[in-house]
């Protein structure tokens, strides 16, 4: 139970039912989640680890505050260790990697990216997002990079679906952009995945920083 309330609550984080900075009231979240105190605590504590919640003693939970700074910081992190996990991979990738990565990209191509006039992003288009990108870098053969990969990807969900508001991200054509990576990638031209790896995220990092407003 705590597992699915962990993902319910983070997806409400990233789509911004659950505004950054606002109180996590125990007995509100548990009534309006229909669950009991024990899994809500403790699926906020698991989100405390990766940056959606904040936890202060004596003052409980809230959302994680999100701000110019961490993104232009974790988006350059992200930059420098998912390109070296990417060219390890490459190097590394076998048959069997070349399917993950051309069945990952199969479901992602298929899924809209936004629903509604609000543009929320999709889950299932989020989900089939982060397995392609794991997908990628999954020959990589340094579980230290992948970790880091791993939670460099959480930091940035949120900063993913603000982009979703903005004109550019309309005309963007995303779904591009993960065919050139998938090519690159298959053909082992590692400059030119790295290169393009850098772009794809750099873009989403540049239209929140230009759109949002950030502390």
């Amino acid at each position: 139970m705590a597992s699915q309330l962990e993902a319910r609550i983070r997806q409400d984080i990233i789509n911004g039912r659950l505004a950054p900075g606002s109180r996590l009231r125990l007995k509100e979240l548990a009534e309006a989640y229909d669950v009991g105190v024990i899994p809500l605590r403790e699926a906020l504590s698991r989100l405390a680890s990766s940056g959606f919640v904040s936890a202060a003693d004596q003052k409980g939970f809230s959302v994680g505050l999100i701000s110019a700074a961490e993104i232009a910081d974790v988006t350059a992190a992200r930059l420098h260790i998912e390109c070296k996990a990417l060219a390890d991979s490459i190097r590394q990738g076998d048959v069997e990697w070349e399917s993950r990565v051309i069945a990952a990209h199969h479901r992602l191509d298929r899924l809209a990216i936004v629903e509604g006039p609000e543009r929320l992003l999709k889950p299932e288009w989020e989900n089939a997002h982060e397995v392609f990108h794991q997908a990628l870098i999954s020959s990589c053969s340094s579980p230290t990079l992948l970790r880091l990969c791993s939670s460099l990807h959480d930091q940035t969900a949120r900063y993913r679906f603000l982009s979703m508001h903005y004109v550019e991200s309309a005309v963007r054509d995303v779904p591009h952009e993960h065919r050139q990576l998938m090519e690159a990638a298959l053909t082992k031209d590692i400059d030119k995945a790295c290169a393009i790896l850098s772009s794809h995220y750099q873009t989403t990092t540049d239209s929140v920083l230009e759109h949002a407003l950030l502390s």
